[in-house]
C-alpha cells in the first residue's frame, strides 16, 4: 500500500513540476529552454518512484535552493514535508544515490568529454555482504544445498536490478568474497587443509571447479550481462564548479 499512498500523496508534486512542460509552457519546447538558459533562468526535470524522487535542475546553486523551497511549500497543505536527512542539493560531480544507484558526473576515461554514469551505491553493496556474512558462518550447521539454493536466489535478484549499472568490478569482487566466504565456512566445517580443498574443488587438470552441492551450483556473478545504458544526453549539465567546464 505504500507506494500506491505515495503516488496518490504527491500526484500535486507531480502537477506542479510538469506544469511548464505542458503544451503552451514555459518549457514545453526546446526552443522554449534554450531561451530561458539564455536569459539565466533555469530548466528542471523531475524523476519520482513512489516517495522517492529527484529533481535535476539545469541552472545555478541557487536555482536548486529555490526549487527546493518552493516545492517545500507545495508539499505542505497536503501535510507532507521533506526530510532533512535525506534531502539535500548536490553537484552532479558529487553525484547522489537514488534507488540504490549512485549517479555521478565523471570523465570518461582517456577523454576530456564529461558523462553522468551509473553506478551500485554502497549501501546495497554492503547489505548484500550482510547476507551473505549471515549465511556462511564459519560455525553454521546449515545444509550446503539448502544454503546455495537461497544464496542463488538472493543473488539473481539483486544481480537482474543493478546488471544495468557500471558494474563489472563490482560484480567480480562480490564473487570473490563469496567465494572465499564459503570455501573457509567448508574449511571449518569439514576441518580441511588447503590440500583438501583443492582436491574438493578442482578437477583432474587441476582446474578450479564451481562450488556445488547435490545438483545445485553456486550462481557466478562474474557472468552476469552488464546492458549499460547507452543515451546520456538529456541529463542536465550542472552548475558550473571551479575548474569545471
Amino acid at each position: 500500500m505504500s507506494p500506491l499512498l505515495a503516488n496518490i500523496a504527491l500526484s500535486v508534486l507531480d502537477e506542479h513540476v510538469h506544469a511548464p512542460w505542458l503544451p503552451d509552457g514555459m518549457m514545453s519546447t526546446a526552443s522554449r529552454r534554450h531561451a530561458r538558459r539564455a536569459m539565466g533562468l533555469p530548466t528542471w526535470r523531475i524523476v519520482r518512484y513512489a516517495d522517492d524522487f529527484v529533481i535535476l535542475v539545469h541552472g545555478s546553486k541557487d536555482d536548486a535552493h529555490a526549487l527546493r523551497e518552493e516545492i517545500a511549500a507545495v508539499l505542505a497543505p497536503a501535510g507532507l514535508r521533506l526530510s532533512a536527512a535525506k534531502t539535500s542539493v548536490r553537484h552532479m560531480r558529487d553525484g547522489f544515490d537514488f534507488l540504490g544507484f549512485r549517479i555521478q558526473w565523471r570523465r570518461k576515461a582517456g577523454t576530456n568529454k564529461w558523462y553522468v554514469y551509473t553506478f551500485i551505491a554502497d549501501r546495497p553493496v554492503k547489505a548484500l555482504k550482510a547476507k551473505i556474512r549471515a549465511m556462511t558462518r564459519r560455525t553454521s550447521l546449515a545444509d550446503l544445498k539448502e544454503t546455495l539454493i537461497r544464496l542463488n536466489q538472493i543473488l539473481r535478484g539483486w544481480s537482474a536490478y543493478f546488471r544495468h549499472a557500471v558494474c563489472t568490478h563490482t560484480l567480480r569482487h562480490l564473487q570473490q568474497f563469496l567465494w572465499w566466504r564459503i570455501v573457509r565456512w567448508l574449511k571449518t566445517r569439514h576441518r580441511w587443509r588447503w590440500t583438501a580443498v583443492r582436491r574438493h574443488l578442482t578437477d583432474h587438470t587441476g582446474r578450479w571447479k564451481p562450488i556445488s552441492a547435490d545438483g545445485v551450483t553456486l550462481f557466478n556473478l562474474e557472468k552476469v550481462g552488464v546492458t549499460r545504458y547507452r543515451y546520456r544526453g538529456a541529463i542536465p549539465t550542472p552548475w558550473a564548479q571551479p575548474g569545471a567546464e
